[in-house]
Parts: structure tokens; sequence; C-alpha cells
């Protein structure tokens, strides 16, 4: 990815980051104080804890099958498809099939 953010570059997002056998492999595109882009690549069966964040987030699925629980409510993403989880909602995810994904963090 490119060194010198004063020059754009065109990426292909899914090729940043590979699978990793039972793993979650992430990688940081943009931190800053407004916001965040992180790209994952998670193995089959892998996926995140329950949790809750203080920030809208979009879940962006590139390729693959996700199944994403929000308030108790189940989502089954496929690469395409996109999902809002409000802040301060509980959330969590698991891979169904191998899958990537881009998370865009906007702080408020």
């Amino acid at each position: 990815m490119q060194e010198n953010k004063e020059k754009p570059e065109v990426v292909k997002l899914r090729e940043l980051v590979d699978y990793q056998e039972d793993s979650v492999v992430s990688r940081t595109i943009i931190d800053k104080k407004t916001g965040t882009v992180t790209l994952f690549a998670f193995d089959k069966g892998q996926g995140l804890s329950e949790h809750t964040a203080p920030f809208d987030a979009l879940v962006h699925v590139l390729e693959g099958e996700v199944e994403i629980t929000i308030s108790g409510k189940f989502y089954r993403l496929r690469g395409g498809e996109m999902i809002i989880m409000p802040a301060n909602h509980p959330h969590a995810l698991r891979a169904v099939n191998r899958f990537k994904m881009i998370l865009i963090m906007i702080r408020d």
C-alpha cells in the first residue's frame, strides 16, 4: 500500500490481507481522530465475541460469508453486502466461511 499519502494509489482491498489458518488478520488502512478504516480476514469459524462500541460502525463484506448479531438479532451477510452496527448496541460476529470485510468506524 502507498507509503506517501500525498500521491493516491489504486489498490485491490482483498489483496491487502491474507487468510491465516484459525486466525483473524487485520490491517489498518486509515486511523484518524475522526474515524478508522480497518480491513479484516477471518478464517472459517473465527469471530469477535460480543462487545459494544461508543461509535457507529459500518461493516462491508468483500467476500465470503459472516453471521453478525446486533442486540440479539442475527444477520447473515455475503460478499457485496453491508450493515451498520449502531453505537452502544452489543454486537458479535462469526465467520460462516472464510470472509474479508472492511470496518469503518466514525467517531462522533
